[in-house]
């Protein structure tokens, strides 16, 4: 191990002794699980659920759980040069000794870095080739609403979230050890939330699309998701490891509310973690105190999809100021939406030191906002922005996608024309950063029956905003268009997709998340060595009536909510938020009924 580490380039990314790292002897465990993050440490490490998972796992005393990341360039060529496996941190055992294997679907570009795990741990890449003493391989995250593209390589997925069934999983897998592998996962398939492809059979029609999804063994013909029912009853983990090198977040990381009810139509999360549940502020400040002991971190990120509108925000961040403030210590707010910002909130996260403001209003012009159901007006921004001003923010980010249904030029030059008034609020020394990504239809949204544009055509967007967005104080980043194209074919593929991801693999792709990574040119080769066309995937509108590959894998919202919320948007018509002003009958709430009260009011 030693010589292995010295002729890497950051060894630090496997040692695995870092802070809070947990150490379980292997004899004195009945089941061991690998968590295993498809991309390098450093995205990994800085993923909360990971965190989560490690922790739930280890604290069973039957159970440990080891972390695993994907290899950078450099450590893969030394083990397949040396024809060694790929290995866990805390043991550096490699991944067949292990019982079960549960990779994170965060990304459809990572999914190439599954298989090379697969391969690098000599666990075979076929979920049918592999053998009684061959680890179980379990799919889990946003991915899983869709994992019909892994479905070959994957023994079972997990649809929601995992604090509880990982528990179930584990119990299913012990229970019936001595039994056959497929008589072991027919009793998976028995668990809540837990999918188990090798039960199902898919048909095509003529035309390609999907003409049915049959469960053809004992198994549920829907697959529902799993949900928590109280945050504040799960033993939230206040002694997460800390990374050995620079992860892309340091920082401490307090969940306070989980799901969202806005209703922007382009969002997978919104849906698929309905319903909203927070976590009440006494156990939130109580947390964030514990992890900054616990980890020496000097900043503490309250984290949601939409943390101003948790209803102890106020109250939490003014506690938590006054607390760390005199310690160097600050308090940090992820990507906001500007109507939910105030003067106030603006002063109280400011602390000794001001962390970065980046506001989201997805498209510079309100017909587009209201398409997408964004709930925000130009106003807002501007107040917000005001308010960061005036507290003595120089710097803000704002958030943009291109691409989105309905847009047209004056739509995206409307872009440049709204970062520069922000600008103008903020006088000579202000910055603006604008950040634009492509837009990809996601399952289990409004905007799944959507056609994706084209990398011509975003290309040709790019460019436009490249022409108008000058001037002082202003920068544009963007994202490149490549990778979106095949996230948004992965997004919405079925099982033939496999054969494409196989092919991409093998003619040598690995961490197309990265810039420098990323080969379209080998994309383009297993395309056509598969025979498959991106653009049935990408490129055309689904009609009201196909069936979709996920159909049998249920978020909670019905799919003729998702069609009535399609229809509102190409009338531009606004859908409120259903916290404040009544049920729209999404389906979540009467399938998957939890505790949705205000918690700052029941604290009061």
């Amino acid at each position: 191990m030693e010589e292995i580490l010295l002729s890497v380039q950051k060894p630090a990314r496997y040692v695995g002794s870092e802070w809070n790292a947990v150490h379980k002897d292997w004899d004195r465990v009945d089941v061991t699980f690998a968590l295993a993050f498809p991309d390098l440490y450093e995205v990994g490490m800085s993923h909360l659920g990971l965190q989560i998972l490690y922790h739930e796992l280890n604290r069973r005393e039957d159970t440990l759980a080891e972390r695993v990341f994907a290899p950078a360039p450099d450590l893969e060529a030394v083990l397949r040069r040396r024809g060694l496996p790929l290995f866990a941190l805390e043991s550096h055992r490699g991944l067949r000794d292990f019982d079960i294997l549960g990779f994170t679907l965060q990304y459809e570009l990572t999914y190439t870095n599954i298989l090379n795990m697969l391969d690098l741990g000599g666990i075979p890449l076929q979920a049918a080739d592999r053998g009684e003493g061959d680890p179980l391989v379990v799919g889990g995250g946003p991915g899983a609403f869709n994992p019909e593209p892994l479905v070959p390589f994957f023994d079972c997925f997990v649809l929601g979230e995992g604090e509880e069934v990982v528990h179930e999983l584990v119990d299913g897998w012990r229970e019936s050890a001595g039994r056959s592998r497929e008589d072991r996962l027919r009793r998976l398939a028995a668990v809540p939330g837990v999918y188990v492809p090798s039960l199902y059979q898919v048909r095509y029609g003529a035309d390609g699309t999907v003409a049915a999804v049959q469960a053809v063994a004992p198994a549920p013909s829907r697959v529902m998701k799993r949900v928590v029912a109280d945050l504040d009853e799960l033993d939230y983990p206040t002694y997460p490891v800390v990374p050995s090198v620079q992860a892309i977040h340091e920082r401490a990381m307090v969940e306070v509310f989980r799901g969202c009810t806005r209703g922007c139509r382009f969002c997978q999360a919104g849906i698929i973690y309905r319903p909203v549940r927070e976590r009440s502020p006494r156990a939130v400040v109580r947390l964030a105190q514990e992890i900054l002991a616990h980890t020496g971190y000097d900043e503490v990120s309250l984290v949601s999809l939409s943390t101003a509108d948790y209803s102890g925000i106020d109250r939490v961040a003014r506690e938590l100021a006054r607390d760390l403030a005199p310690r160097g210590q600050a308090v940090s707010l992820p990507s906001l939406r500007v109507d939910a910002f105030s003067v106030e909130l603006a002063r109280t996260v400011r602390g000794p030191r001001k962390t970065g403001l980046t506001f989201a209003p997805e498209a510079g012009t309100q017909r587009l906002r209201d398409v997408i159901n964004k709930g925000v007006r130009e106003e807002d921004l501007m107040a917000a922005a005001q308010a960061a001003f005036s507290q003595g923010w120089e710097a803000l980010k704002l958030y943009f996608m291109i691409g989105l249904p309905t847009e047209t030029e004056a739509d995206v030059a409307a872009i440049a024309q709204l970062a520069r008034r922000v600008r103008d609020l903020g006088g000579s020394r202000s910055q603006v950063t604008v950040s634009v990504s492509s837009f990809v239809p996601k399952p289990h949204t409004p905007f799944q029956w959507e056609p994706q544009d084209p990398p011509q055509t975003l290309l040709a967007k790019q460019a436009l905003l490249r022409r108008v967005l000058r001037g002082r104080g202003l920068s544009l980043r963007w994202h490149e268009v490549g990778p979106s194209w095949i996230e948004g074919t992965f997004s919405r593929g079925d099982r033939r997709m496999a054969a494409v991801l196989e092919e991409a693999w093998r003619h040598g792709c690995r961490l197309d998340g990265w810039g420098e990574h990323f080969r379209p040119e080998l994309w383009e080769e297993a395309f056509r060595a598969a025979g498959a066309d991106p653009a049935f995937y990408n490129a055309r509108r689904r009609s009201p009536e196909e069936i979709f590959p996920w159909d049998h894998l249920d978020s909670g919202a019905t799919r003729e909510f998702l069609w009535e919320e399609n229809q509102r948007a190409l009338t531009g018509e606004a859908t409120a938020d259903c916290r404040w002003e009544g049920c729209y009958l999404c389906g979540v709430c009467q399938e998957l009924p939890v505790d949705v009260r205000l918690k700052a009011e029941v604290e009061c």
